[in-house]
């Protein structure tokens, strides 16, 4: 492969972004977001303590960190669709289950 060729591989569809810019845009999405749990399990945690708040929390975590690893594969369609199906799950799971 030339470098002419690697450039036109990289180049974005009609407007949109690079696979590159993708994987690096849901690797960022994916760490603030857990960054963000990470802080909202902490606060639910001071105000009760439950084994379901940190089960919820816990899991919607380790689908950031799945997520994370899935882009930095190449994965970013499923990571994506992941990720937002997670989080829905654990607001669900948060107002649903937790008192």
């Amino acid at each position: 492969m030339t470098v002419s060729d690697q450039e036109t591989s990289q180049a974005p569809d009609a407007g949109g972004m690079t696979p590159r810019q993708a994987r690096i845009l849901r690797i960022a999405a994916a760490s603030v977001l857990l960054v963000a749990l990470a802080a909202v399990l902490a606060v639910r945690l001071a105000s009760r303590t439950s084994v379901l708040v940190v089960g919820v929390y816990g899991l919607a975590m380790i689908l950031c960190g799945v997520v994370i690893e899935l882009s930095r594969h190449g994965r970013t369609r499923l990571g994506t669709w992941l990720l937002g199906a997670g989080l829905v799950a654990a607001l669900a799971a948060d107002w649903l289950l937790l008192p």
